[in-house]
């Protein structure tokens, strides 16, 4: 949309300019040919014209290259998208979290805090030209307890890509609770360990 803008500004800063460079005595001769008996325009009304068509020009293309990096600004390039996939999977690859001691071995929240993660990692390592917002990992296909596949596609870009994670039960952390004492002090938190792996392309 921004894009449209800026260019029907630069269209109408060229026709400004132009009709900046209309000579005074054509203009004389088409404004006699339309009225005779109209009074004749003095040459410093030609002079503060062209200066206020000039200026306005000059406003229209100020405001049309900006809209055009607000617009740039606003949506990823597949350079920026394909880095920040990059490094949110070298990020993620070999992480680790802990469950729940009363859960036990539960479901990983794929479609929920995951994703987000997934989300917040590629908009974090998508550099500082690249926008804060747009991009979305959502499942595709199957997904398990413990394995679930994304495609990340974000805002202006035109490509996407699939990324793969795996969660690994590696143990138990035990952890001593406050207060008690013996084999009820003792808390077993279960740890996971996620192995991550993205390409081009769909899954």
């Amino acid at each position: 949309m921004l894009t449209k803008l800026s260019v029907i500004l630069f269209v109408l800063s060229a026709v400004l300019v132009a009709m900046a460079c209309v000579k005074a005595d054509r203009v004389r001769a088409w404004r006699e040919s339309l009225n005779p008996s109209a009074p004749e325009v003095p040459d410093v009304a030609f002079v503060v014209a062209r200066i206020i068509l000039v200026g306005v020009a000059v406003g229209g293309v100020v405001v049309g290259i900006q809209g055009l990096t607000v617009e740039d600004d606003s949506k990823w390039s597949d350079n920026e998208l394909t880095s920040a996939v990059r490094g949110a999977t070298e990020a993620l690859d070999g992480s680790f979290t802990y469950g729940s001691s009363l859960e036990g071995d539960a479901p990983a929240d794929f479609e929920g805090e995951y994703a987000t993660n997934i989300e917040d990692e590629v908009v974090e390592h998508g550099g500082g030209d690249a926008p804060q917002f747009g991009v979305e990992a959502a499942v595709t296909g199957q997904t398990t307890s413990d394995e679930a596949y994304y495609r990340i596609t974000a805002s202006g870009a035109g490509v996407s890509f699939c990324m793969h994670v795996k969660r690994t039960h590696e143990g138990y952390i035990e952890t001593v609770a406050p207060g008690l004492s013996g084999d009820a002090a003792v808390v077993k938190e279960p740890k996971y360990t996620f192995a991550v792996s993205s390409r081009v392309g769909e899954c």
